[in-house]
């Protein structure tokens, strides 16, 4: 089996369209990337092209993960770095199976954890502005104003704190009590950057564009904006009352 430091997690339901598409673009870059799929269960085959594709070519570098129904894009992750973790990876991968991120900006967040010395690198949207191509006005600004409010409130200093796409060093997700994670939407994501700040980790922001999908339907939905709102709170006030874990060295 080829060896990999690094493992890009792509949780999917219903990604017939993509997701031979951008498990070829990672495989296809030179630094020899991992994948990790994670499946709740879709029933229109999208395991199936995954189980085909580790059978016929990327035996040992792509991996298949069933789970049953939807329950989360939180605990879908959750459940990856675990698995991750339990094995040898070194850098850990949050990455959409709908081409909204780039698979060739991958090794520049590898870079910023590997060569530069930060503990997470965030693919951000807004670190440089407003990079956003094909969504529609309200939504650039509900996601842009959103980040915004989580700034102002949680008081941490990272510009895209609902991004997907990210690089985790394992001591990260080894110090982060995973199993207190709450929130399985866009609080997530806020919740994994907020928990890596508190402790002490070195985050920086990588400028990406990110792309609205071309194929395949979106997940969003009116429930996972309100559970950011309202979570942003309930973070706030562990910041205040919570004692955090110490980084293992």
């Amino acid at each position: 089996m080829e060896k990999s430091d690094s493992i890009v997690i792509i949780p999917t339901y219903n990604e017939k369209e993509n997701i031979e598409k951008i498990i070829r673009a990672v495989m296809g870059l030179e630094h020899g990337f991992h994948i990790l799929v994670i499946d709740d269960g879709s029933p229109d085959g999208t395991a199936q092209i995954v189980k085909r594709l580790m059978s016929s070519e990327f035996d040992g570098r792509l991996h298949l993960l069933e789970r049953s129904g939807k329950q989360g894009l939180g605990t879908a992750y959750i459940a990856g770095f675990k698995w991750a973790l339990e094995r040898d990876y070194e850098y850990v991968f949050e990455m959409d199976a709908d081409f909204s991120h780039d698979p060739n900006d991958l090794p520049r967040l590898y870079a910023a954890c590997h060569d530069e010395g930060f503990d997470v690198s965030v693919g951000s949207r807004y670190v440089s502005g407003v990079n956003v191509v094909n969504w529609p006005m309200g939504r650039v600004l509900m996601s842009y104003y959103a980040s915004k409010y989580v700034r102002i409130v949680t008081g941490i200093k990272v510009h895209d704190t609902t991004a997907g796409f990210v690089c985790y060093k394992r001591r990260v997700l080894q110090t982060i009590e995973l199993d207190k994670i709450r929130f399985k939407g866009y609080a997530f994501q806020i919740e994994m950057k907020f928990s890596a700040v508190k402790i002490g980790f070195k985050v920086k922001e990588v400028p990406v564009v990110f792309v609205n999908r071309r194929e395949g339907t979106s997940k969003m939905s009116g429930g996972i904006f309100s559970e950011a709102f309202f979570g942003v709170m309930r973070l706030r006030w562990d910041g205040w009352t919570r004692k955090w874990p110490a980084i293992k060295e």
